[in-house]
């Protein structure tokens, strides 16, 4: 079994893909939609397999380093997703989105129905390093030291922009934690 660090590129890439490539599909899938994530994951993995002499185990694992090659790849697609982001504060919660059931689904369109379109607004309006720092917290489910490392930045760093974009999401939305408000009613 491999752990969730995952095999290092020198145990092989089919490994490695194996291992890594659904949960960065998603996570692509998340910030920009789903036939880009094909395009983007399946880069993701070229540049590992290209640049793989690059990778130094010393310094992390493998998980983490996929994650900063699929967030530069993103960088790259910003205008289209800053302009998704600007849509979608227009137009309410994004397609492709689908939570486990029917009534999760329900509960979830509900619970974030009101804050969806300004919560998509408050992301578009964020600096971009921002936005990666809490992407990849909450759609890649990176510990703050894996996004350090996905990043290239220190720890203190992640904390600092992950403080700085829950301060601005938070005024976006009024105060208010649209999780808190959907136990509430």
């Amino acid at each position: 079994m491999i752990d969730s660090s995952g095999p290092d590129l020198k145990e092989g890439l089919d490994q490695v893909f194996d291992a890594h490539f659904a949960e960065i599909h998603r996570y692509i899938a998340r910030r920009l939609d789903t036939d880009t994530a094909d395009d983007l994951a399946a880069d993701t993995f070229l540049i590992a397999f290209r640049d793989r002499h690059r990778f130094d185990a010393a310094r992390g694992a493998v998980r983490p380093w996929l994650y900063g090659i699929a967030t530069n790849l993103v960088a790259r697609h910003r205008r289209e997703e800053v302009r998704r982001w600007k849509a979608l504060s227009r137009t309410g919660a994004p397609r492709g989105w689908a939570q486990e059931g029917h009534e999760d689904a329900v509960t979830a369109r509900v619970a974030a129905g009101q804050v969806t379109g300004r919560l998509a607004g408050a992301l578009a309006g964020l600096a971009k390093r921002d936005r990666d720092v809490v992407l990849l917290l909450a759609l890649g489910g990176l510990a703050h030291a894996e996004v350090a490392e996905a990043l290239g930045i220190p720890y203190g760093t992640v904390a600092s922009r992950l403080n700085r974009a829950r301060r601005q999401l938070r005024k976006a939305l009024g105060g208010v934690n649209p999780l808190e408000e959907a136990h509430d009613g």
